[in-house]
């Protein structure tokens, strides 16, 4: 065994990898530039560059450090990533807004056509600070620390951040900008409060979506007394479903449209028995809430905007 150390394409060998049985492999760098790989049945060549041409590693001036347990990190992830967008005009609202702060960390995201925001009080950081994480290194940090309970060191400055744990760092680069202002767009006032059991609502949505709009995915809540009506109607082809659901319901009649792929995302994004749907007028949005299943000191709140519907 000799030490040395080269470049590999990082896809390529874990595709390798991943379909070999438990066995010894050999690895042999050759001097073509190739490295080659012998196992039980046959052998594999790739190529490898130079070690040198590897970036040098990020260090950080003057981080600030905070802490936080494994798997209440992938959850915070897990709950709000499916949020954030994919335009490439708005990056600050690609990825997810981090704040930390001595009384608790908040973690955001958003589209503008939904908003998850996921709060602990009993997690705390020694001083505040706000940044926002790209997407690609959240999904690798969720992979890696679901169910971990060991603790996760986070360092940060204005440009990067550093998360080192067990016998890994995971550095990357933070979004540069400014997070708009999310609490101006989530509704204070909102009288009307539908509970409902998730799946049972989950799966009636799922079903009637079907026949809505391929366009718009519009479909249509209309609540009154102990229930609550969902329908969908797609003109073009002279489609339409509607079901009739029993509900827990305070406040108004109401009818109120939304785009169903959101509400899909949300309610299975979610794992508590029963769900809150808060409302006050058509063209405001709704305040998803789970009523059960959280960790005390974390809070779930889950905006979606509502869409115009045809009359």
């Amino acid at each position: 065994l000799e030490s040395g150390k080269v470049c590999v394409p990082a896809r390529l060998l874990l595709d390798t990898l991943k379909t070999f049985p438990e066995q010894p492999l050999t690895f042999t760098v050759e001097a073509n530039h190739t490295i080659e790989i012998s196992s039980n049945s046959g052998k594999y060549a790739l190529a490898y560059a130079s070690a040198e041409d590897f970036p040098n590693t990020i260090t950080l001036k003057d981080p600030s450090t905070a802490a936080i347990t494994g798997h209440v990190l992938a959850t915070a992830i897990s709950k709000t990533i499916f949020a954030a967008g994919n335009d490439d005009l708005r990056p600050v609202m690609s990825g997810v807004f981090f704040q930390l702060a001595t009384d608790g960390c908040t973690f955001v995201a958003t589209d503008a056509h939904k908003l998850v925001k996921y709060a602990r009080t009993d997690v705390m950081a020694p001083a505040t600070a706000e940044f926002i994480m790209p997407k690609k290194p959240l999904n690798l940090l969720k992979g890696i620390l679901a169910g971990s309970e060991e603790s996760v060191t986070i360092e940060y400055n204005e440009s990067n951040a550093k998360f080192s744990f067990g016998h890994m760092i995971m550095i990357c680069r933070l979004i540069d900008g400014k997070y708009p202002n999310y609490e101006a767009v989530i509704p204070k006032e909102n009288p009307n409060r539908l509970t409902i059991d998730r799946n049972l609502f989950l799966n009636s949505i799922r079903r009637v979506s079907i026949f809505s709009n391929k366009t718009t995915h519009q479909i249509r809540l209309r609540i009154a007394g102990a229930e609550l009506n969902i329908s969908a109607e797609d003109l073009d082809y002279s489609n339409k479903a509607e079901e009739r659901l029993t509900c827990d319901y305070q406040g108004d009649d109401i009818q109120i449209g939304f785009n169903s792929r959101f509400l899909l995302e949300m309610l299975g994004n979610l794992t508590s028995d029963e769900v809150s749907l808060a409302l006050s007028l058509p063209n405001r949005a709704g305040i998803l809430t789970p009523t059960d299943g959280l960790d005390q000191g974390e809070v779930v709140t889950m905006l979606v905007m509502p869409v115009m519907l045809n009359q």
